[in-house]
């Protein structure tokens, strides 16, 4: 549990994470985690389906949920005075959720909708989907977060509750707030509500360990689509190493806005993409992928937008960065991270991000670990991390 008084406005942000995501899900019954987060919505004995929602809207606060493959977060920001409400929600649905199998029935189609307006329809979700699941033959990273539309179709209610009773519990929540209250106060008012809820057993821990690619593995689709796109994607060690800070700063260097590299060179320069991005997923529990990719402006081929793409990852990897764009790196991700605490939802989330990594403290030590990144660092990384035999590529052709 962490609390934080933050009395610049009548604001508090209360939020519930639960260690489980899609990396938690067996085979076969993937999009487990997603859909129970659909139905923490529809109802308790106590607060009947969709009362969640309009109690919380009825007081002026509004709340939401999200699934990754790490975890489940559920959040409401509402004026202090009526935090009350809050904690007798949550603390109801973290153990007398109905799971009525009428409910769960009609909500499967809600999730086969979503995920076939989010990824089926959605040529860049699709591909980055194919990606995922190639590059990752053991790790459930592979597994899509909304599930395959196999198994969803096949949740049961009973597979629900189970899975609920397994990671919903208290030994396995973490429970954030950030806002105005006085700490004391709140700590007592949590612990009369969740306090009888009784601890469970630990969840099973995940323990697959994803073995070194040893090739590059590459998958095309072909679908109706305006534009191709190309995806890669390389494995890259996690939070824990000695070259997180690096990797989260190239990203930056790559993607980081109109100045950064693809960016200038893809989009504005040589006019080969309509937009190119990269990511490196600092905050994930396991070891996951670098990611780069780029929309092809019209007229332009998936090969040459690739071979654009290399040529700049081949270019960390034999040049250094300037120290332009070394220090305008690293001053967007320190400025995103500032600007964060001007928020009680954003400071709320970052300490739950850093405390699932290992504690809140480590939050703490971000700038600074990020401040000590160096040109070498990059190339180093980038040498080690993007080689080719650890990468996977995707690219989608458009057909008429």
């Amino acid at each position: 549990m962490l609390l934080l008084e933050d009395h610049r406005s009548p604001i508090v942000s209360f939020q519930v994470w639960y260690r489980v995501g899609s990396r938690n899900e067996p085979r076969g019954a993937t999009g487990l985690a997603h859909f129970l987060e659909h139905m923490m919505f529809k109802g308790t004995p106590r607060y009947g389906p969709r009362e969640y929602a309009r109690l919380v809207e009825q007081h002026g606060g509004r709340d939401n949920a999200f699934t990754t493959q790490d975890v489940t977060s559920y959040f409401v920001d509402i004026v202090a005075d009526r935090l009350d409400l809050v904690l007798d929600l949550e603390a109801d649905r973290m153990q007398h959720l109905l799971l009525d199998p009428a409910a769960v029935d009609a909500e499967r189609q809600v999730i086969l909708e979503e995920r076939r307006t989010r990824t089926e329809d959605d040529p860049g979700g699709l591909l980055g989907e194919e990606v995922s699941a190639l590059a990752f033959h053991v790790h459930p990273y592979g597994q899509p977060t909304v599930g395959w539309a196999e198994d969803v179709q096949r949740i049961t209610a009973d597979q629900l509750r189970a899975f609920y009773r397994t990671y919903y519990v208290p030994n396995n929540a973490l429970i954030v707030a950030v806002g105005a209250f006085r700490a004391s106060e709140l700590l007592a008012r949590i612990r009369e509500r969740f306090g009888a809820i009784p601890r469970g057993p630990d969840p099973p821990p995940v323990t697959a360990v994803e073995p070194p690619q040893r090739g590059e593995r590459r998958v095309v689709l072909r679908r109706p689509a305006r534009l191709p796109i190309v995806y890669l994607a390389w494995h890259v060690p996690d939070h824990r190493s000695p070259d997180a800070p690096a990797l989260e700063v190239l990203a930056q260097v790559l993607a980081g806005g109109r100045a950064s590299r693809l960016h200038r060179r893809l989009v504005y320069e040589r006019q080969l993409a309509l937009d190119a991005g990269s990511d490196y997923p600092y905050f994930s529990l396991d070891p996951n992928l670098f990611w780069c990719w780029a929309t092809a402006m019209p007229g332009q081929t998936p090969e040459a937008v690739e071979q654009a793409l290399l040529v700049e990852i081949e270019r960390l990897a034999t040049e250094p960065v300037t120290e332009e764009e070394l220090t305008r790196a690293r001053n967007q991700v320190e400025a995103a991270f500032v600007f964060a605490q001007d928020s009680v939802h954003r400071r709320a989330s970052l300490l739950a991000r850093f405390e699932l990594l290992g504690g809140y403290a480590l939050a703490d030590a971000y700038l600074a670990r990020l401040a000590a990144v160096t040109a070498a660092d990059l190339q180093r990384v980038a040498r080690t991390w993007l080689a080719p035999d650890r990468r996977t590529v995707g690219v989608l052709v458009p057909t008429p």
